[in-house]
């Protein structure tokens, strides 16, 4: 008969270390970043809850869902032509990934009847979101943990996005954060799958050749239907928004919002800021920029977790800063990294209370429905803040530690 296997006593000793430890911190758990892992596993067990509580309390909003239902029932029903698919909203507008998504999603919720079930899918896919963001926040021990209230529980904006308006920008931010999880963890190639279909749902604009061919792949049974339909439309870079939904330039008047000039100075302005911050903030000293261009086996150094977190969360951020319309589903696109970017800034000055009110200015524009003068340039204000801490911190810089211990980063491969 087998010996019972006894607890070793000092693996005892050592939990009740930890507890000791613990109860001596108890004031300080909010604050110190080795707790992040605590306080943000209580707070998603929290999230459970206020998310049932949320879909049996709070009436659903049809925007959107109904929509989506009718464009990839058209597919269903055998139309490829993509300028015969649209739904109560106006035509389909994103490629060809978001049909395969959704048409799961159609099936599941019985032809899309099924809301309050499709209403717990996306709660599902807000817990998996929240899962992948702390996993982030716990890898990088950047932000202290009371910050992760606000990441989560205080929003009724991203609530509402989530369970109670179904719309597809949330799908695509999972992926996104599944993708950067692979990234900090040297899954380079999968993560850049997993990222590939973040834009094949969402986005209309990439320059790689890879996300190219992807998309063909994805895009053939359209393409080979009608190709001129399905890249106008699923690709329409010059597609207008309406003033009405507009969060970000309430403040402009109509004729402005609406000119090709002024879409221009932005694009200009956004692309202007990405190099800037891609020669002067991005790139380490005594390297090249292209440097962050190659492939992450054959950099002389290896990119540090949170190096790699700064960069995509900032190139993003810059994004929406310069964007020429905010609608209201698209705060999902950030909201989940703006305490990494307020924490990350280089202005040490920057009191952790004016953070927070920052934060909270933000989630005021993006409630605010109709947008007034004030909750846009409120928003501006904010964003300028960020972006002007951002730009004042520190140049990349090699750790020490990851130079001697590595010489080259190594794609793992699944």
């Amino acid at each position: 008969m087998a010996a019972v296997r006894r607890k070793s006593p000092g693996s005892l000793s050592s939990l009740w270390g930890k507890l000791y430890t613990l109860w001596q911190d108890k004031h300080l758990v909010l604050f110190k970043t080795e707790y992040t892992l605590l306080v943000v596993s209580l707070l998603w067990f929290l999230e459970i809850g206020i998310n049932v509580w949320v879909i049996q309390k709070v009436a659903y909003t049809e925007i959107d869902w109904k929509a989506y239902m009718d464009e990839v029932e058209g597919v269903i029903n055998g139309t490829y032509d993509y300028t015969q698919l649209k739904g109560d909203t106006g035509p389909l507008v994103y490629p060809a990934g978001f049909v395969y998504i959704f048409t799961a999603l159609y099936y599941i919720t019985s032809h899309g009847v099924n809301i309050r079930l499709g209403q717990y899918l996306f709660a599902v896919f807000y817990l998996m979101t929240l899962l992948l963001v702390f996993r982030i926040y716990n890898r990088t021990k950047k932000v202290p943990p009371y910050v992760f209230f606000f990441v989560c529980c205080a929003s009724y904006r991203i609530h509402s996005i989530f369970v109670l308006r179904l719309f597809n920008d949330p799908v695509a931010m999972m992926l996104l954060f599944a993708a950067v999880n692979l990234f900090i963890d040297g899954y380079w190639t999968l993560g850049c799958s997993i990222y590939r279909q973040v834009w094949t749902l969402l986005y209309h604009f990439s320059c790689t050749i890879l996300y190219l061919l992807f998309n063909l792949l994805l895009g053939l049974p359209f393409l080979l239907d009608n190709p001129v339909g399905y890249v106008s439309r699923a690709f329409d870079l010059g597609r207008q928004f309406m003033f009405k939904w507009t969060v970000n330039w309430r403040f402009l008047p109509e004729w402005l919002f609406l000119n090709r000039y002024f879409h221009l100075l932005l694009l200009s302005a956004h692309l202007l800021t990405l190099l800037l911050f891609a020669f002067r903030r991005w790139k380490r000293p005594g390297e090249s920029v292209f440097e962050l261009l190659k492939d992450p086996s054959k950099r002389k150094l290896p990119a540090q977790k949170s190096n790699i977190v700064l960069i995509l969360f900032t190139s993003n951020f810059i994004g929406m800063c310069f964007s020429r319309s905010l609608h209201y589903q698209f705060y999902v696109w950030y909201f989940h990294s703006l305490p990494y970017l307020l924490w990350s800034g280089g202005v040490k000055k920057l009191a952790h209370l004016l953070r927070v009110l920052i934060l909270g200015l933000i989630e005021l524009s993006w409630n605010t429905y109709p947008s007034t003068n004030n909750s846009s340039a409120a928003l501006h204000v904010c964003h300028l803040i960020i972006l002007l801490c951002l730009w004042l911190a520190p140049p990349l810089a090699p750790a020490p530690a990851e130079k001697q211990k590595y010489t080259s980063v190594k794609d793992k491969h699944q």
